[in-house]
C-alpha cells in the first residue's frame, strides 16, 4: 500500500524537517504487520514529495490477533497488502509520530506554518462510496478528487469496486493534516485489522483534538473508529461532549437512534424490539427465525420469553455472530435455556431450505442494508423457500428523518443503508411481495405517531394464507 505527501511550500524541502526524514535517505521501519519504507520521489525547492510504502508480511497478518475470521481463507486472501486502511494509519502513527505531535527540534518555527499539501492514495477502501469521503474530509477543508476503481477494466459492465483512487488537497499545518489522516483512513475502511482495547479511545481523542468534537460526522467517525463497540463509543462521545460543553446525547445519533419517548427516555431500538416480540406473541409463534440478527439484541429478548421454544439467529457476518455469542453469554446458560437457541452464518440472499418449518421470521432493520437489486433474492429465500407462517419486517420511515435534529438533510440514519423508504414506497413493496407469495399484509408503526410524517419505524406483518 502506498501514500504520497506533496508540498509546494517554498522551499519545499522543509517537508523533510517537519517529517524528521531526510530527503536524501531511504529509511525502513518495522511495524507489526511488516515494514514501512519512507523515501522521496521528488525533492526540490519547488516541490517535495515524501512516499510511505508498506510492505506487508503475510505471516505476521496470519499470526495477528485481529485477523479476519469471516471465511476459511480470509487470513490468507484479503486486501490488506494493497488497500490503504488501518495498517497505513498504524504506519503513519509510528513513522511520523514526532510530526503528528507537532514537534520539530531543528526548525521549530515550521510547526505552525500553514502549508499547501496534497495526498495521493492509489487504492483506498471507501465503504459507503465517495459520498462518505466527502462527508468526512469536506468539513475539514480538504478538496477531494476521487475516481472509483473498476472491478475489472476488461468488463466494465461489472461495475466499480469499493476502492477509489483519491487525491486530497488542503492548506493546513502538517501535524493537523497527519492526525486527520490517521483517524479517517480506518474510518473509511470501516475495519481494523487488530484487536482494539480501551486505549483506542485515548488515541482517537488525542488525534482528534481541535477538530473531531466540531465535526458534523463525529458520531460516524467515532463509531467506525472504535469498531462499533458500544461501550467504547459511548465513552468517547461522552468525553467529546465534555470537552465541547455539549450534552452527550446530542452526539449519539450514529450509535442508536434518538430517544423518541421522552416521558420514559426509551430509545427507538428498545421500542422496536418490544413491538416485534409483541407481534410474535400475537401470532402465537414458538419457533422463530431472527434473520440478520447482528449482535443479538433481539435474540436476548426472545430468550427471555419461555414461549419461544426454538430460536435461530442468522447473520452473514461471522464477527456479528461472535459478538452475539459473547453478549448472550451462551457458555454460561443452563442446558435447558441453551438448547433453545442456535446461531448460524448464512447470507439471506441465498435460498436455505433448512430454514423452512419455522412459525415466524423477523427481518428487523435488515432490508435497507441490502442493495435494492438484490431484494428479489432475499424475498425468494424468505417468502418462497423458508415460507414461515408469519414474517415481520421493520425498516426506517424516511419521512420521519426531518424530526431528527442531529441528522443532516438528505442523509440516511446509518452509513451502511442502501435506501430508506417512505411509507408509500414500503407499502408498495410489501403489497407486491404479499401478492407474489400468497401472504396477507398489515402495517403498524413503532415510536410516536407524528401527524405529518408518521412513526420513525414502520413495520409490516405478513401472514401466510392457508392453502
Amino acid at each position: 500500500m502506498l501514500l504520497t505527501l506533496t508540498t509546494t511550500h517554498q522551499p519545499a524541502t522543509d517537508l523533510g524537517y517537519l517529517l524528521h526524514k531526510h530527503p536524501d535517505r531511504a529509511q525502513a521501519f518495522e511495524i507489526a504487520a511488516g515494514t514501512a519504507h519512507v523515501f522521496y520521489p521528488a525533492a526540490t525547492d519547488d516541490e517535495c514529495t515524501a512516499a510511505l510504502l508498506i510492505d506487508i508480511d503475510p505471516i505476521a497478518l496470519v499470526r495477528g490477533k485481529g485477523r479476519d475470521r469471516g471465511f476459511a481463507l480470509a487470513q490468507y486472501v484479503n486486501d490488506r497488502p494493497y488497500a490503504a486502511g488501518s495498517m497505513l494509519a498504524v504506519a503513519l502513527g509510528k513513522v511520523f509520530r514526532t510530526a503528528m505531535g507537532g514537534r520539530c527540534k531543528e526548525r521549530p518555527e515550521l510547526v505552525d506554518t500553514v502549508l499547501p499539501l496534497r495526498v495521493d492514495i492509489p487504492a483506498l477502501p471507501c465503504r459507503g462510496g465517495t459520498r462518505v469521503l466527502e462527508r468526512l474530509f469536506g468539513p475539514l477543508g480538504w478538496r477531494i478528487d476521487a475516481s472509483p476503481v473498476p472491478l475489472d477494466p476488461a468488463f466494465p459492465e461489472w461495475g466499480d469496486s469499493r476502492y477509489v483512487t483519491v487525491r486530497l488537497s488542503t492548506t493546513a499545518r502538517l501535524a493537523e493534516a497527519l492526525r486527520q489522516l490517521y483517524v479517517l483512513l480506518p474510518v473509511l475502511d470501516g475495519v481494523k485489522h487488530y484487536w482494539i482495547s480501551e486505549d483506542e479511545i485515548d488515541k482517537l481523542l488525542r488525534a482528534g483534538e481541535g477538530w473531531l468534537s466540531e465535526h458534523p460526522e463525529r458520531e460516524l467517525i467515532t463509531t467506525r473508529y472504535l469498531k462499533h463497540r458500544k461501550g467504547f463509543v459511548h465513552s468517547a462521545l461522552a468525553r467529546l461532549a465534555d470537552a465541547d460543553g455539549v450534552d452527550a446525547e446530542e452526539l449519539d445519533n450514529a450509535l442508536d437512534e434518538p430517544a423518541v419517548a421522552p416521558e420514559r427516555q426509551e430509545p427507538l431500538t428498545a421500542l422496536r424490539r418490544r413491538a416485534v416480540v409483541s407481534a410474535l406473541r400475537e401470532a402465537g409463534a414458538a419457533r422463530v427465525l431472527d434473520l440478520g440478527c447482528g449482535g443479538g439484541a433481539l435474540l436476548a429478548d426472545l430468550l427471555a420469553e419461555p414461549s419461544f421454544t426454538e430460536i435461530l439467529g442468522v447473520d452473514v457476518s461471522a464477527r456479528a455472530l461472535e459478538v452475539a455469542e459473547r453478549s448472550l453469554h451462551l457458555d454460561r446458560l443452563s442446558d435447558r435455556v441453551r438448547e433453545r437457541i442456535t446461531l448460524r452464518q448464512s447470507a439471506l440472499t441465498y435460498a436455505d431450505p433448512s430454514l423452512a418449518g419455522f412459525d415466524a421470521a423477523v427481518l428487523m432493520e435488515v432490508i435497507e442494508h441490502v442493495d435494492e437489486s438484490r431484494l428479489g433474492a432475499l424475498e425468494h429465500s424468505v417468502f418462497a423457500v423458508a415460507r414461515p407462517a408469519t414474517v415481520l419486517v421493520t425498516t426506517p420511515n424516511s419521512e420521519y428523518n426531518v424530526r431528527f435534529e442531529s441528522l443532516p438533510a438528505g442523509h440516511f440514519r446509518h452509513s451502511d443503508h442502501r435506501f430508506e423508504w417512505t411509507r408509500a414506497q414500503f407499502h408498495e413493496w410489501a403489497e407486491t411481495v404479499a401478492a407474489q407469495h400468497d401472504y396477507a399484509v398489515r402495517y403498524t408503526g413503532v415510536g410516536p405517531d407524528d401527524a405529518e410524517v408518521g412513526t420513525p419505524t414502520q413495520m409490516a406483518v405478513f401472514t401466510r394464507k392457508e392453502s
